[in-house]
């Protein structure tokens, strides 16, 4: 079976015959691909059944995790989203595809913009309140123009956006973390709350699980 998380600029895979588990940039993606049960943004004409985003995203941090209750934020590419979960059950949700929009993509892009070592850039502990990210890179330019470093005006960037998001989200004291930013040691450490990491496979793990809950009622 071909699981498929299908996101605006990467996709996730897991052939469940092997195991396997690879992130594919979404331009390079087998336009023939056809998946067996499926979710994401660019899901459309790849076959299958098709899981909301939401039910995969909390799904898959009930797998993997054995806390009660928690908020599982998924910072992705083109939208950010979050699911609340209380005593292992649904408790509440939402999803920002306006101003929370783009901040995974943005960060990436500034990173390889400026040749960024993320691991070698010291998070800012507090940033500037920006409601909307057009204005964070706004504020952004201006501090390079005005003599701080790329990596000190992007540290903000991320600080404050990540400040935003966590107001999304209810401003809990921890956050479990899906997607790219998972893998971004400054995003990791810029985060105004405990935060742990699940990696970039929650969704598919997500899929999985219902999978084999299907598999197990037939």
């Amino acid at each position: 079976m071909i699981l498929l998380d299908s996101g605006t600029s990467y996709a996730k895979l897991l052939d469940t015959a092997g195991g396997q588990r690879r992130v594919v940039p979404a331009e390079n993606l087998d336009a023939n691909l056809a998946a067996d049960l499926c979710c994401g943004h660019n899901v459309v004409g790849r076959g299958g059944k098709i899981v909301n985003e939401l039910v995969a995203l909390a799904r898959g941090a009930l797998r993997l995790t054995d806390s009660n209750d928690f908020v599982v934020l998924d910072v992705g590419s083109r939208d950010t989203k979050f699911v609340k979960i209380k005593d292992r059950r649904y408790d509440a949700c939402d999803w920002n595809s306006s101003c929370g929009a783009l901040v995974g993509f943005t960060i990436e892009m500034l990173g390889r913009y400026y040749g960024l070592d993320f691991a070698a850039i010291s998070p800012e502990r507090e940033a500037p309140a920006s409601t909307c990210g057009v204005f964070g890179i706004s504020a952004m330019f201006d501090r390079i123009i005005t003599g701080s470093s790329p990596e000190q005006a992007v540290a903000l960037f991320v600080r404050s956006s990540l400040q935003a998001i966590h107001a999304f989200c209810g401003r809990p004291k921890r956050v479990l973390l899906s997607g790219g930013l998972c893998d971004n040691p400054l995003a990791l450490g810029s985060f105004p709350c405990e935060v742990e990491p699940l990696g970039r496979f929650v969704q598919l793990e997500g899929l999985l699980g219902y999978a084999e809950n299907a598999a197990e009622e037939a």
